[in-house]
């Protein structure tokens, strides 16, 4: 049954990556692919909208004495219908107290899904999905229900090899209720209260279970942060291990690389400039340095998801979007990237740490990952790394995951933690 989990799951991801990957990493440069025109404007941009668009179910109105509550401590709960990607999993949905970047008490929720298979007090996975979105139409617990192909979630063949296996998962919306893509502390803190709330309602069955952390690319940011944050900011969690792959480990690097020229995968810088003037309005300036184009790319992208964003960004570069030459001399704006790098983080994990990446891989500095996991390893957390036989980022993911769930399930089994220090 395992290796038929593996192989439909591998199929499902790689099958819908192929076409995304050509366009994300060409041949593995920016310089593969020539940059696309820029779109005439047809009139003058119009007024911005509001970013993001605010979702019109009420269940996510932030209470008015959310600070009155605990990190972590439920504020609403409802049971969701059943998911036709989970089948035979009964479905909630919870609102619970978190904290913003800047130490501010803010709501944002987790979708929790447990199998029939689960026993009281059996494994729990948080598992960060890729969300790389501004829009509120992406978060997980809506695409989770819609039927548009573009807004589908790629990753629930592999979660279905965990529910298999009778562990509850959670699913939390980690860029939180401004979707701050980019805040990757913010997205630590996010797992982390999502993972204690679940954890505070008896009716979900996982008061006392062991918990396990999952994540890739944009998804790994907010698990490798999570893990890091853990000892300082969750220690109470009995968190056996995490699973992350293809993380980002330095936004400096990631800037510095990008640069001023075309990039196939620019949508996503902009996107993550965006996400961070949204979570720090006080220290980012990026919407008051854009020229027409700048704010019609920002029309285009400010609500929306992945696919969206990476059209509307293919082949452009920054410097069209800006008329100030000097716009990468912000030191505050480079501040509040190393503030999000995990490498430039001293914390270190006290969990073990599964970690999967492609050698090559184009997109993410990668001497970062190799960086980081040395410090891990100096201080004595057992890491274990795969170095995937891919030449590119997303179908790392593919590669990388089914191994890395059968190192959680070791680590829920309590085996000694293996390591390639």
């Amino acid at each position: 049954m395992g290796s038929l989990f593996r192989r439909s799951f591998g199929a499902a991801v790689l099958g819908s990556v192929l076409a995304l990957t050509a366009a994300l990493v060409g041949a593995g440069t920016s310089s593969a692919q020539p940059p696309l025109p820029l779109p005439p404007l047809l009139s003058a941009p119009a007024a911005d909208a509001i970013f993001p668009v605010a979702d019109p179910d009420p269940f996510y109105l932030q209470p008015a004495d959310v600070a009155d509550h605990a990190p972590g401590e439920v504020l609403k709960i409802r049971q969701l219908p059943p998911s036709y990607y989970f089948p035979g999993s009964a479905m909630w949905e919870l609102l619970f107290r978190t904290t913003d970047s800047e130490g501010k008490p803010i709501a944002a929720n987790t979708t929790y899904v447990l199998p029939p298979n689960h026993v009281p007090d059996g494994p729990l996975v948080s598992y960060q999905h890729i969300i790389n979105s501004l829009g509120n139409k992406c978060k997980i617990v809506t695409e989770l229900y819609t039927t548009d192909p573009l807004h589908q979630i790629r990753e629930a063949a592999g979660l279905n090899i965990a529910l298999a296996r009778g562990w509850a998962v959670a699913l939390p919306d980690h860029l939180g209720p401004r979707m701050a893509y980019g805040a990757a502390k913010l997205g630590g803190q996010i797992t982390l209260d999502g993972i204690r709330a679940v954890q505070r309602v008896p009716e979900l069955q996982v008061q006392n279970s062991k918990v396990g952390l999952g994540g890739y690319s944009g998804g790994g940011m907010a698990t490798a942060w999570a893990a890091a944050l853990a000892p300082s900011y969750a220690p109470e969690l009995n968190i056996v291990g995490a699973a992350e792959g293809g993380t980002p480990m330095n936004l400096v690097k990631m800037a510095e690389a990008l640069g001023t020229n075309p990039h196939p995968a620019f949508g996503l810088a902009m996107a993550a400039a965006l996400g961070l003037e949204r979570e720090y309005p006080d220290r980012i300036d990026v919407s008051g340095q854009l020229n027409d184009q700048g704010r019609w790319m920002k029309q285009m992208i400010g609500n929306g998801c992945t696919n969206e964003i990476m059209l509307f960004g293919l082949g452009r570069s920054a410097s069209q979007m800006t008329d100030n030459k000097n716009f990468m001399d912000d030191p505050e704006a480079w501040k509040v990237m190393e503030e999000n790098s995990l490498e430039l983080y001293a914390g270190v994990p006290t969990t073990p740490i599964f970690e999967w990446h492609s050698p090559t891989d184009a997109l993410i500095p990668v001497d970062s990952i190799d960086t980081t996991l040395r410090r891990y390893c100096d201080a004595g957390t057992p890491v274990q790394t795969l170095l995937t036989p891919t030449p590119d980022h997303l179908s790392a993911a593919a590669l990388g995951l089914p191994q890395g769930l059968d190192w959680m399930d070791a680590r829920f089994r309590g085996d000694p933690a293996p390591s390639t220090c």
